[in-house]
């Protein structure tokens, strides 16, 4: 086993790297905007707009990753009648994907607080959306962080598949290199440890923010 190949092509796997970091964050938080107002929606009482909502993440959920990644590169050039960058394509999917575990995540955190405690916020004249944000969502997000950091995890793991439509991650280079080196044990145990320590530290730090808001 040689680290030299490792060593060589650093600076081109740090690069890829960086974009798989962009990649993750940007999906991370548009992913939590639209899955929260979807499990927002999923429980209002307008029938229109549960059903709508229920409707969207029942059918991504039901959807590989990998077929939403090829549907968005392939159909929205289509529909909108111009290219679309492969990095914006892996974010658009990301995004619509895992919006819908997320949605589901938010939906049972609200649903474990009291209904009473919605009712009485609604008869003391706040709206519905008004309600989520000051009295519901903040006593619920104790109880969302660890399955929204599993999630957020996954999340990052998932970006490798962009490397399917061309976006020059941090899997594609490290193919890419080892197409030339023939060194698959030595880049891929190395682009593993680098998942590993991200994931990881991720996880630690949702334990220590879940500590400090339960304190």
């Amino acid at each position: 086993m040689s680290i030299q190949v490792i060593v060589n092509n650093i600076p081109y796997l740090a690069k890829g790297f960086l974009v798989t970091l962009e990649l993750a964050i940007i999906s991370i938080i548009l992913s939590f905007i639209l899955g929260t107002l979807l499990g927002i929606a999923k429980l209002a009482k307008n029938p229109i707009i549960s059903t709508l909502a229920s409707v969207y993440i029942e059918i991504v959920r039901g959807t590989p990753l990998i077929m939403v990644v090829f549907w968005i590169f392939f159909l929205l050039p289509i529909l909108l009648s111009k290219p679309i960058q492969p990095f914006t394509s892996a974010v658009a999917a990301f995004s619509i994907f895992t919006s819908a575990y997320i949605a589901e995540i938010v939906r049972a955190g609200i649903q474990s607080i009291p209904v009473g405690q919605i009712e009485a916020a609604l008869s003391s004249g706040l709206s519905y959306w008004q309600t989520m944000r000051f009295i519901i969502l903040p006593q619920a997000t104790t109880k969302m962080i660890p399955p929204l950091v599993s999630q957020f995890i996954s999340l990052f793991k998932d970006t490798s598949l962009a490397y399917i439509i061309g976006v020059m991650e941090l899997t594609r280079r490290a193919t890419i290199i080892n197409n030339r080196e023939f060194k698959s044990f030595e880049i891929f145990t190395f682009v593993a440890i680098i998942y590993f320590m991200i994931c990881y530290s991720m996880s630690k730090y949702a334990k220590y923010l879940e500590k400090k808001r339960i304190v």
